[in-house]
């Protein structure tokens, strides 16, 4: 029981609800700025803060094109598309349930993809596991779909790219996890490199697309505030541990807990109508991922990494 606690109250929680924080900061942000000039200023920004940290603790360091090149890749993926594609659906009039639906195939397709390309096996615990936590989406979001015809078929596409960014974005990271034989990067320096080539990546299309058009108030930057120290440093900072701690599947698993969540913090925030389905389908996910962690089942195994 002790270890099913700390299991429930640890780096998970920490992980659930500082991640799903940036779908509430997203809905106070869009008003203030375009998605785009948006990410670009909240990367612009941590890529600076990080650079001063690192700058004045003698760790600025250029890692080597291979390591400085994977990393920025991871950091495209896991943040430029990810998070550009959820906003820009949203910006486009997508509801947020069906995004958080869309999204929510991603433990799907993690569970599929890491057998053969980690190796990892998934078994029908988490199978099982996998497939309750998806109808536990379905039970908390269905309810919510509402049927808008003025919305075009592309606007409901895009959330599709934020799955695929995710889930190859959390594959590579694993993968170098697991079979690296480089040092390992500290935290604060990956993130440093991955948000400064997500900047690099945001500067055209916020340039082009929004000339960066901005309404500087004071609830736009407490906004920014709260997404760039809590949301960029705290929920990516706890993914990347969980994925030196589990396979990915598990890791994955998590992100079913989202859009049940995300309704729960809703309806904190802005008074959002919480119904009863909310409810079950947050209690339908959360078995679920109890299932694919196998809480209460087994002995967790720790699997320990090579010296880096």
């Amino acid at each position: 029981m002790k270890q099913i606690m700390l299991r429930l109250f640890g780096l998970e929680l920490l992980f659930v609800l500082l991640w799903n924080s940036g779908f509430i900061g997203a809905e106070y942000g869009l008003p203030f700025a375009g998605p785009w000039t948006l990410l670009f200023w909240r990367y612009l920004i941590l890529t600076v803060l990080l650079g001063l940290w690192l700058g004045l603790h003698g760790r600025l360091t250029w890692p080597g094109h291979q390591a400085a090149g994977y990393t920025a890749t991871v950091g495209i993926l896991a943040h430029g598309v990810w998070l550009a594609c959820v906003l820009v659906s949203l910006d486009m009039g997508v509801p947020a349930g069906i995004v958080a639906l869309v999204t929510a195939l991603q433990p799907l397709l993690t569970g599929a993809l890491s057998g053969p390309v980690l190796g990892e096996r998934t078994d029908a615990w988490q199978w099982l596991g996998l497939i309750l936590g998806f109808c536990g989406v379905l039970i908390a979001v269905v309810a919510r779909i509402s049927q808008d015809t003025s919305i075009g078929i592309l606007a409901y596409l895009i959330p599709f790219g934020s799955v695929v960014a995710i889930t190859v974005a959390s594959l590579m990271q694993r993968r170098r996890e697991r079979h690296s034989q480089a040092p390992r990067l500290g935290d604060d320096t990956t993130l440093f490199y991955q948000s400064a080539a997500t900047t690099l990546a945001l500067l055209l299309p916020a340039w082009l697309i929004e000339d960066f058009a901005t309404d500087w108030t004071l609830p736009f930057i407490a906004t920014m505030s709260w997404l760039i120290l809590v949301v960029s440093l705290g929920a990516y900072w706890s993914m990347w541990r969980l994925l030196v701690r589990h396979d990915a599947t598990r890791v994955a698993s998590l992100f079913y807990l989202s859009p049940p969540v995300t309704m729960l913090m809703a309806w904190a925030f802005f008074g959002d109508r919480l119904i009863l389905t909310d409810v079950i389908g947050l209690a339908v996910a959360g078995v679920g991922v109890l299932l694919v962690y196998r809480l209460g089942f087994r002995r967790p195994t720790i699997r320990m990494l090579p010296p880096r």
